[in-house]
């Protein structure tokens, strides 16, 4: 057999494994590449388990091994697989399918060995678990689309909530449109609901007019600038804030005077 006659076909075969190589390679960190954009995006709308950390800290200190997911009793907790547009291995709950039913011993958290799941945040005074003190999310209301704002007595939301009259209340107030019926709009306390989504799971709508966000997403922030007057514990805040006085040259003048002359307002608007 003649050899240098077959060299030529060897190295276009080669030739050609080599581009379907680079071609499937090229494939692969593409979809890799859009899996991990979506994961980025999904991430901020997660809901974790009771206890976890913030979630750039969860992210750093879970090691995907799955045993909160295991421990779970009502398999609410999942672990996160290609396609689901989460981290991978990661664990999540999703309210409307399988809420948390609120174990009263937590039996996710204390299997967890990294501590992403931090025990001592669902601990009261006396060191006992309490899942009253988890903060998985916070329950939001689309008052459009909720029926008890349109009139419909509903009160699914209400009865479902583990920490009845307490984390939701309903609120009264006369239906001017009949003149003699009443609303009995369910409000959620933030500082009391656990995010855990019985609520949602309970909601009679199509799409669930009540839903469990991040506590992040969900929540505003007033900042140091205002505080509670009549609440002693918000007083707290400003034990250590610092203040700092902004001068300009419209500083000099009244404000009266600094209103009607013209250059002291071009001097602000520099």
């Amino acid at each position: 057999m003649n050899t240098e006659q077959n060299q030529p076909l060897n190295q276009r075969r080669k030739f050609f494994l080599t581009i379907a190589r680079a071609t499937g390679l090229a494939i692969l960190g593409g979809l890799t590449w859009s899996a991990y954009v979506d994961e980025v995006k999904a991430t901020s709308l997660i809901l974790r388990p009771p206890a976890a950390l913030e979630e750039n800290d969860f992210l750093a200190n879970c090691i995907k091994c799955g045993m909160c997911v295991e421990a779970c009793p009502f398999d609410t907790l999942k672990l996160a697989k290609p396609g689901d547009n989460k981290p991978l291995g990661t664990p999540f709950f999703i309210p409307r399918e399988t809420p948390c039913y609120m174990c009263i011993d937590i039996p996710c958290v204390p299997v967890c060995p990294t501590n992403a799941l931090d025990i001592k945040s669902v601990q009261n005074e006396k060191k006992e678990l309490d899942i009253n003190k988890a903060q998985m999310g916070v329950a939001v209301i689309d008052d459009s689309s909720c029926i008890a704002f349109w009139g419909i007595q509903c009160d699914a939301c209400y009865r479902a909530c583990p920490l009845l009259g307490k984390a939701i209340t309903i609120e009264y107030s006369k239906n001017e449109r009949t003149g003699k019926h009443a609303f009995l709009k369910p409000i959620v306390h933030t500082d009391i609901c656990t995010g855990c989504g019985l609520c949602e799971k309970a909601c009679v709508t199509q799409k669930a007019a009540i839903f469990v966000l991040p506590r992040k997403v969900a929540l505003g922030r007033a900042g140091d600038y205002y505080i509670k007057g009549w609440d002693k514990k918000d007083e707290k805040r400003l034990e250590n804030a610092t203040s700092q006085t902004t001068k300009t040259k419209i500083s000099k003048d009244s404000a009266i005077n600094s209103l009607n002359n013209s250059q002291d307002m071009e001097d602000l608007l520099k």
